[in-house]
C-alpha cells in the first residue's frame, strides 16, 4: 500500500515506515503530523484517485527532527555598474517525517 501526498507544494510517494524530508511545517511542539492532501492510494489492487485529494483520507507520521540544507549563495553582478552587487544567502529548513500509517 502507498499514497501519494501533497505538502509544500511538492508530491511524496509514500508507503508505511518510509522516512521523507518535508519543507519545514508549523507544527509546534506537536510529536505527529497528520497530512490531509492525499492525491492518490493504492491498496493491493484497489486505486482511489482524489479529485483533487481523497475526502476523508490522511497520512498519519510521527516527526523524527528538523535539519537545514547547505546554504545556497545567489550573486548578482552587472559588469561596469560599480553599485551593482547583490549577494544573498539561503538555507531551507526540513522536517524529517516516518509515515506511521496510510488512513483511506
Amino acid at each position: 500500500m502507498y499514497a501519494i501526498v501533497e505538502t509544500g507544494s511538492k508530491q511524496y510517494k509514500v508507503a508505511k515506515n518510509d522516512i521523507i524530508e518535508v519543507e519545514r511545517l508549523n507544527l509546534g511542539k506537536a510529536k505527529e503530523a497528520k497530512l490531509d492532501k492525499v492525491l492518490f492510494i493504492l491498496d493491493k489492487k484497489d486505486a482511489t484517485i482524489g479529485n483533487p485529494y481523497i475526502k476523508g483520507a490522511h497520512v498519519v507520521c510521527d516527526i523524527l527532527g528538523e535539519k537545514r540544507d547547505k546554504k545556497v549563495i545567489s550573486f548578482k553582478y552587472r559588469r561596469r555598474h560599480a553599485s551593482s552587487k547583490k549577494k544573498i544567502g539561503h538555507r531551507q529548513g526540513y522536517v524529517m517525517l516516518k509515515v506511521k500509517e496510510i488512513m483511506a
